[in-house]
């Protein structure tokens, strides 16, 4: 729970509020260390169960995580800050080794699929010498929108919203906003086409055929 704590007539934020808002803050907080040390243990719990007990991974992953919705898929290992303040729709499956820096908010829409090893960064640290030696740190949100695809290996930076049914090609560092329906890749992530009425009638055929037999 966020607390903020009353002195007279005027109110200071905690660390942990300041961490969430994007200002500046300090991680070494005690009750910020504590939370980071919560999430350590549940992540060890998940990478250290049995193949085959799928439902128990689910229940830490629903103890971890701030929200989740119905179909969620982890494979881990699987590493996070908090992982209180990752916030995920219906349908999500994240392949091996993602990771996931929640110092702000990371809200997942419904049927995102991660590749492996993808990575979405909310932490940051000033750009002065002097301010990161100071060990202040700050964080900006990450939003993914809903049918999206993010390739393997793709590295998601602070501040970024990824549009609906957009899909982020292997590789890729994204640096700014992508928008809705479209294809985008390189590092610099650039938007390299859009998802057309082509590409849908395309995949519906083939699906179609697939479920007639015919492949």
């Amino acid at each position: 729970m966020v607390e903020t704590k009353q002195y007279g007539g005027w109110i200071s934020m905690t660390e942990q509020e300041k961490m969430l808002a994007g200002r500046l803050y300090s991680a070494s907080d005690p009750f910020l260390t504590q939370q980071r040390l919560r999430a350590r243990g549940l992540v060890r719990e998940i990478c250290q169960t049995p193949v085959d007990a799928g439902a128990l991974r689910e229940r830490l992953f629903r103890t971890l995580l701030g929200a989740a919705g119905k179909n969620l898929m982890i494979e881990p290992p699987f590493r996070c800050d908090y992982g209180s303040n990752i916030f995920i729709g219906d349908n999500f499956y994240a392949n091996f080794d993602c990771i996931i820096l929640d110092v702000c908010p990371v809200t997942i829409g419904d049927n995102v699929l991660l590749g492996p090893r993808v990575c979405l960064f909310t932490a940051s640290h000033p750009v002065d010498p002097s301010g990161r030696s100071s060990g202040l740190e700050f964080g900006k949100p990450i939003s993914i929108g809903n049918d999206v695809w993010i390739g393997g290996g793709a590295l998601i930076n602070p501040g970024v919203t990824i549009g609906n049914a957009s899909i982020i090609g292997a590789g890729a560092v994204v640096t700014r906003d992508i928008p809705d329906h479209v294809i985008a890749a390189g590092n610099p992530c650039r938007v390299v086409r859009p998802v057309t009425g082509e590409d849908r009638a395309k995949w519906e055929a083939m699906a179609a055929q697939y479920q007639s037999g015919e492949v």
